[in-house]
């Protein structure tokens, strides 16, 4: 064609071959000069925006630059300054113990949707215990499974003596928690704070008070409102941890985004992991309002100044779970696989920068134990009382701790932070959370010397600890592991649960009943603001010290 086109344009007597000839050897030299330019101009960009980020960006719905990694349908991408997306999955699913707050919120934090009573272990009266050690594993490249058997066990067993309704006994047996060795792939706090532990510690009055209000955060779950559901005291807001031998710095939110610039922060557990994360959702939104891009699978927040993204997942066990009927257990019960990590969130574990995990809470709950494909315990279900139960809830906390660590710390994609925040005291004192107990009244923390130990509260604390040994042990790549020990330091704050304030009902029960019964209250959650708050400190502070510790120092 466009020989055709050249000699239909020739001049007449002209040889259309030698007319052609210059020509395409101009356009030749022109196509060879622009090819070349092109690949400059490609090259410089492909150095300042790989094409990795811009295929991310295509398909996560964020601009290349913003280096988010999560394979997830974009939900509502407008900002959400004064209410809370709707549409946002908030309530945690199959919950008859949590009822998360669901739809649109006002600037002060409040709507009027009913709250039910959560279910927690039994009575858990405070514990007094030597501070654990914080350990953190550097892992090496290896490769590995999680392996797991009913004889290792029994093996760990020991003379511990709980029964497979663990989570409802009224234990004060005094055992103290094991505060094991640090591995030896295991080391402890480093950078320039080395040696100072961040978890022994004591609590003190902070006059700067709290570093936002019920009314400047909206995304805050009405149920921990303690403030706008009416409670009249303020001062268990003002109460700071402070470590023995270092100082604990105020959280610093733009701190904390520069930190985590092009990065991801997920929390993935049940509601007290959401407990957290709303917190930390609140002290960010002091110096910049996200942007929701969730959707009803996980909730995710942009802050778009840092590309920084916070990220909540719910996993009740941290496990996989299922209601088909395995063996003897029939369809609907909630089966646990202990030595298989929840496939619904370890899909999007190499899209996260830092992890922070919670359970232990939801072992209380009605379910059946599987491990190896063999049905090996049950909680608050066990129809044969002539098959020997292998295995209780405690146990299985246990072995759930190691599988989903395990399954992090060997996973090929994964290179992050991992944070394990240990097992969060609840305060029902007198009775369970159904039988009478209660945390009304408490307006400061307990004093040292004060601490009643929880019997409960203390094994399902050794069994975490154990747990995260082990997995330490099993780590193959390149990611670590860090222990946020905050169990001890927490079961003083009795005062920072919302008690009977766990709704804005004017009608509400907040004092004891002629026959003496407390009213319906919340002895497990936190007010915010309130001791959660301090969560995140150690969290920001955490992520400070490992991230300046792999820095170059030559830079």
């Amino acid at each position: 064609m466009w020989k055709a086109m050249n000699l239909a344009s020739s001049p007449k007597g002209t040889n259309p071959a030698m007319a052609a000839f210059p020509r395409s050897l101009s356009s030749m030299a022109a196509s060879v000069g622009g090819l070349a330019l092109f690949l400059v101009i490609a090259s410089l960009l492909l150095v300042s925006y790989p094409i990795g980020s811009t295929v991310r960006g295509y398909f996560y719905g964020i601009d290349s630059s913003r280096q988010v990694d999560l394979l997830l349908l974009e939900g509502n991408q407008s900002s959400i300054d004064l209410h809370h997306d709707s549409n946002l999955d908030v309530v945690d699913e199959d919950s008859s113990l949590v009822l998360d707050f669901k739809g649109p919120i006002s600037l002060g934090g409040v709507n009027n949707n009913s709250v039910n009573v959560i279910d927690s272990q039994s009575e858990f009266n405070l514990q007094e215990s030597t501070t654990g050690t914080r350990k953190e594993g550097q892992i090496n490249p290896k490769g590995g499974s999680v392996t797991l058997s009913v004889k290792e066990i029994d093996a760990d067993k020991g003379s511990e003596e709980n029964s497979s309704d663990a989570a409802s006994a009224d234990s004060k047996s005094g055992a103290k928690s094991d505060k094991s060795a640090v591995p030896s792939n295991a080391s402890k706090t480093g950078s320039d704070d080395s040696g100072c532990d961040l978890y022994q510690g004591s609590w003190l009055y902070d006059s700067l008070g709290p570093l936002y209000t019920n009314n400047t955060c909206p995304v805050l779950t009405q149920m921990q409102n303690c403030q706008g559901n009416g409670r009249p005291d303020k001062e268990y807001e003002n109460w700071r941890w402070k470590p023995s031998q270092c100082d604990l710095p105020r959280f610093d939110a733009k701190k904390f985004l520069e930190l985590m610039r092009g990065k991801t922060i997920a929390f993935i557990g049940d509601s007290v992991a959401r407990n957290q994360m709303e917190s930390m959702l609140c002290l960010l939104w002091q110096v910049e309002a996200p942007k929701n891009r969730g959707n009803k699978k996980m909730q995710r927040y942009f802050f778009r100044s840092t590309s920084t993204m916070v990220v909540r997942i719910w996993s009740s066990w941290l496990v996989h779970q299922t209601s088909e009927s395995i063996d003897f257990a029939p369809k609907g019960v909630v089966k646990l696989h202990l030595d298989a990590p929840d496939e619904h969130f370890m899909e999007f574990i190499p899209n996260f920068d830092v992890i922070v995990l919670s359970s232990g809470h939801w072992f209380a709950k009605q379910s059946v134990y599987v491990l190896n494909n063999e049905i090996v315990g049950g909680q608050l279900w066990w129809p044969d009382r002539s098959r020997p139960m292998k295995i209780n809830n405690v146990e299985a906390f246990g072995i759930s701790v190691e599988t989903i660590l395990t399954s992090i710390a060997t996973h090929p994609n994964f290179t992050g932070l991992t944070i394990l925040r240990t097992y969060s005291p609840d305060h029902y004192e007198g009775g369970a959370w159904n039988t009478g107990g209660s945390c009304t009244g408490k307006e400061k923390p307990l004093s040292p010397g004060e601490l009643v130990e929880n019997g409960f509260t203390e094994i399902m604390h050794k069994k975490q600890i154990t747990g995260f040994d082990r997995a330490i042990n099993k780590a193959t790549n390149k990611s670590k592991l860090k222990l946020m020990d905050i169990t001890e330091s927490f079961g003083y704050r009795h005062d920072g649960h919302p008690g009977p304030y766990r709704s804005p009902d004017p009608n509400k029960l907040t004092k004891r009943r002629p026959d003496g019964k407390p009213p319906p209250q919340d002895c497990l959650h936190w007010c915010m603001p309130g001791p959660v708050d301090t969560w995140n400190e150690l969290v920001l502070e955490i992520i400070r010290r490992d991230f300046e510790a792999n820095q170059d120092p030559s830079i």
